[in-house]
C-alpha cells in the first residue's frame, strides 16, 4: 500500500492525543485546492504560486496533485493543486487523486473552486465537502463572467445557506487573492467558531447538516455513526459512504458493509434536491445567453462540419508553423552560421588539433545547432496550440469526435490523450488516467505515440523541404493526418478483437469561448520551448558526441573514413531489415536508432553522419539533398523515412511514462507493436510506390 494511500485512510481511524492540532503558527499549513474541470482552479493556483503548470479547458490534465509554497504573514503554506473531479466518488483515477489526499490528515483546509457562471453544477461537490467535516472555503471564480452576463449572486445568503466561508474571485486579473487566503486561515486559526450552522431557506432555524436526507436514510447514517469505531472521524460522511456502497469503505468495514442497503441514487437526488432549494434563494438575476458562444456552437459541434473544421484549423496551424516559422529560422540560421565560423576561427588561432575542430563544429555546433534552428517553427506551433486549448476549442474537438470514437470503442474522452500527443507524447499518456476502464487506458497509451508530437516536426520539416518543394506543408501536414488515422484504425482494430469493454460515456465541460490569456499561454510555451532547449542541451548534445565518436572510431582506431567506423558496421548490421522499407541505408538506420532517445535527435544525427554544419540553412538542406541523392535516397524514401518516424518506437520519456502507467509488459509490447506497425505501412508504402513511380 502506497504512503498517500497509508495516510488517506487516517480519516477512519480513531483520533489520539498525539494527533491533536500543534500551535497554528509552528507548522506549516497545507490547502488543497479543488474544483471541477475547468472552473479556473489551476489558474487560481498559478496566481498564488506561479507555477509553471499546464492550464486546459478539459479534465485530467493536472493528473497528479502539483505543490507549491508561499509564505504569509511570516507562516510557511504548501498549496496543492488536485485533479479535476465533479465528485468524491472515486471511479476514475483522477478522482481517486483528489479523494485520497482530502481524505488524508495531511489537509488543514479545503479550497473548493467553483465557477460561479455555472454555480448549481458546482455545488455538488461543494456539498460533499461540507459532509466531510474539514475547513473549507468556497472560492467562487470568473465572477467577471457573471457580471457580463447580468447574473445577480447572492454571496452572504450563499454563506449562510452552506455555513461555510463563500469569497468571489477573477484568478486571471488575479481579483480577491488576498481576501480568499485571508478566509482559508480563519477556517484553519478558529475552525469551530468558523464553521457556523447552515441556515434553512425559510431563514428560521439552523440546521445540523446542509444536506438533509429522508426520515429512513437519517436512521440508517445514525445507526452506522453508533457502529463505527469510537473516536473515527466524520462518522456521518463514512456512513454515507457506506450506504453508498462506495467500494473503499466496504473494503474497509466489512462488517458493517453486510446487510447495508444502498441507497446511493437517493442520496445523490438528496443532494441535487438541496440545491435546487438553494439556488433560488442565491441567484436573483437572470442570466444572459451568451449568443457568440451558442451560435459558434451550432456550426463547430456539428459531427460532420466540427470535424471539417478541426482539419481546417490544423491545417491553418502548419501553414503558420511553416511560413512563419522559416522565415525566422533564416535569421536564426545566420546567427548558427556566424556562430560555427566564429568558434572554428578561435580554435584555428589556438592551434587546436583538428580532430577538436572537427569535434566541435561538425559534431556539437552542427548536432545542436541544427535541432536550434527549428526552434521558431517549434515554437509558433506551441504558440497556436495554447491559444486553442486557452479559447475553449479544444474542448469542442473531443466532443465532435465523440460519435466517432465510440464506434471504435472508447468514448470521446479518450481523444483527449491525442490530442495532446500534438504537443508531447509524456502529458498525453499521463492523460490517459482520466479514462476509468484499464483495457481503454492500455490502448490509449499503446496509440497515442502515433500522433506527431512536437520532436517529430523538425524531422519532417527538413525531408518535406528537401524532397517535396512547394508542398512541403502538405506533406508534412499529411503526416499528421496519417498520424490520427493509423491511431484511429488500431483502435477499431483493438475493438474488434475484444468486444468485451463497455464504452464509458463522455462527460465534458465546453466553457465559453473566450480571449486566451497572453499569461496562460507564455507560461504554457515557456515551459514547452524550454523543455525542448534543455533537450538541445542534454539529450541531443550527448548523442551529437558520442555519434561524432562512432564515426571516428574503428576497429583499427581513429580514422577519417566514416564507411569503416563503428557507426557504419552498427548501421550496416541494421539497415538490412529497413530494405523492404525502402530505407536499407546505414547513416538512416543509425538516425533511426539514436531517435529513440529524442525524436529530434533524428534530424541532429543526419546532419553529423553526413557533415553539415547548419541542416536547416538553404545551403546545408542543399548540401544534404546531394548527398542523399548521392547514395540513392528520393523523394519516396523521404516519404517513407518520414511515415517510419512518425510510427515507430516512442522517445525514452514516452517509453518510461508507458513503464510508469502501465508496467514494462505494457511497454514492451506497446514498443513492440509501434515498431511493426512503422515497418508493416512502411514496407505497403514502399513497395506499392515502387510499382506506381
Amino acid at each position: 500500500m502506497s504512503e498517500d494511500r497509508k495516510r488517506s485512510e487516517s480519516w477512519m481511524k480513531p483520533h489520539s492525543p498525539g494527533n491533536s492540532k500543534p500551535d497554528a503558527s509552528s507548522r506549516e499549513l497545507t490547502i488543497a485546492f479543488i474544483g471541477n474541470p475547468n472552473c479556473g482552479k489551476t489558474t487560481l493556483f498559478n496566481a498564488y504560486t506561479g507555477a509553471n503548470l499546464k492550464v486546459a479547458n478539459w479534465p485530467g490534465v493536472t493528473v497528479e496533485r502539483v505543490e507549491g509554497a508561499i509564505e504569509s504573514h511570516g507562516r510557511k503554506i504548501r498549496l496543492v493543486d488536485l485533479p479535476g473531479t465533479y465528485s468524491l466518488s472515486s471511479f476514475t483515477m483522477e478522482e481517486q487523486v483528489s479523494r485520497q489526499f482530502i481524505l488524508s490528515d495531511q489537509v488543514d483546509v479545503v479550497v473548493d473552486v467553483a465557477d460561479a457562471s455555472s454555480l448549481e453544477r458546482s455545488l455538488y461537490l461543494t456539498l460533499q465537502l461540507i459532509e466531510l467535516g474539514k475547513p473549507a472555503v468556497l472560492a467562487l471564480n470568473m465572477m467577471d463572467i457573471v457580471e457580463k452576463r447580468g447574473i445577480d449572486l447572492d454571496l452572504h445568503r450563499l454563506q449562510e445557506l452552506l455555513g461555510i466561508p463563500v469569497v468571489p474571485v477573477v484568478a486571471r486579473k488575479k481579483k480577491g487573492l488576498r481576501t480568499l487566503l485571508h478566509a482559508a486561515l480563519h477556517q484553519y486559526e478558529d475552525a469551530d467558531a468558523s464553521n457556523h450552522r447552515p441556515r434553512a431557506v425559510d431563514r428560521e432555524a439552523e440546521l445540523e447538516f446542509v444536506t438533509e436526507y429522508a426520515p429512513d436514510i437519517e436512521d440508517c447514517i445514525h445507526d452506522l455513526e453508533q457502529r463505527l469505531p469510537a473516536g473515527t472521524d466524520n462518522p456521518r460522511f463514512a456512513a454515507l459512504a457506506l450506504l453508498e456502497h462506495d467500494p473503499e469503505i466496504m473494503v474497509r468495514y466489512p462488517d458493517l458493509a453486510k446487510g447495508t442497503p444502498d441507497f446511493g441514487d437517493r442520496i445523490i437526488n438528496g443532494k441535487y434536491d438541496t440545491i435546487e432549494k438553494i439556488m433560488p434563494e442565491v441567484l436573483l438575476g437572470k442570466e444572459a445567453s451568451d449568443s457568440f458562444t451558442d451560435k459558434v456552437d451550432d456550426v463547430v459541434l456539428r459531427p460532420f462540419w466540427g470535424v471539417l473544421i478541426f482539419l481546417a484549423v490544423m491545417g491553418l496551424v502548419f501553414a503558420l508553423t511553416f511560413n512563419v516559422g522559416d522565415w525566422l529560422s533564416g535569421w536564426l540560421e545566420t546567427l548558427i552560421d556566424w556562430f560555427t565560423q566564429g568558434v572554428g576561427t578561435l580554435l584555428e588561432t589556438m592551434h587546436a588539433s583538428p580532430w577538436v575542430i572537427n569535434l566541435v563544429c561538425d559534431g556539437i555546433i552542427s548536432g545542436v545547432g541544427g535541432i536550434l534552428t527549428f526552434l521558431p517553427n517549434v515554437t509558433i506551433l506551441f504558440i497556436a496550440l495554447a491559444f486553442l486549448e486557452d479559447s475553449g476549442y479544444m474542448s469542442r474537438v473531443a466532443y465532435v469526435m465523440n460519435d466517432i470514437m465510440e464506434h471504435l470503442g472508447l468514448s470521446g474522452r479518450a481523444f483527449i490523450p491525442m490530442v495532446l500527443g500534438f504537443g508531447c507524447t509524456v502529458p498525453a499518456i499521463m492523460a490517459s488516467r482520466t479514462l476509468e476502464s484499464w483495457k481503454d487506458r492500455f490502448r490509449v497509451m499503446l496509440v497515442t505515440p502515433f500522433m506527431s508530437c512536437s520532436a517529430k516536426l523538425p524531422i519532417y520539416i527538413l525531408f518535406s523541404g528537401m524532397f517535396f518543394g512547394q508542398y512541403a506543408m502538405w506533406a508534412a501536414y499529411s503526416m499528421y493526418l496519417i498520424g490520427i488515422l493509423v491511431a484511429l484504425a488500431v483502435t477499431w482494430l483493438l475493438h474488434i478483437t475484444d468486444r468485451s469493454a463497455q464504452v464509458q460515456p463522455l462527460l465534458i465541460e465546453l466553457p465559453a469561448y473566450k480571449r486566451p490569456s497572453a499569461y496562460t499561454i507564455y507560461v504554457y510555451v515557456w515551459d514547452k520551448v524550454k523543455d525542448f532547449l534543455e533537450k538541445a542541451g542534454t539529450t541531443i548534445f550527448v548523442a551529437s558526441i558520442l555519434l561524432w565518436f562512432l564515426m571516428h572510431l574503428g576497429p583499427s582506431g581513429l580514422t577519417d573514413d566514416v564507411s569503416v567506423s563503428f557507426a557504419a558496421t552498427l548501421g550496416r548490421g541494421l539497415a538490412w531489415i529497413l530494405i523492404p522499407c525502402g530505407l536499407g541505408f546505414w547513416q538512416i538506420a543509425v538516425a533511426l536508432l539514436a531517435g529513440i532517445s529524442a525524436k529530434e535527435v533524428v534530424v541532429s544525427s543526419t546532419a553529423v553522419l553526413f557533415g553539415i554544419a547548419n541542416v536547416n540553412s538553404f545551403g546545408g538542406m542543399q548540401q544534404l539533398h546531394q548527398e542523399l541523392l548521392g547514395i540513392g535516397f528520393g523523394p519516396l524514401n523521404a516519404w517513407c523515412m518520414m511515415l517510419f518516424c512518425l510510427l515507430y518506437v516512442p522517445c525514452l520519456a514516452s517509453l518510461a511514462t508507458i513503464r510508469r502507467e502501465g508496467g514494462v509488459r505494457t511497454m514492451v509490447t506497446g514498443a513492440a507493436f509501434q515498431l511493426g506497425v512503422a515497418w508493416l505501412l512502411t514496407f505497403v508504402t514502399w513497395q506499392i510506390g515502387s510499382l506506381l513511380f
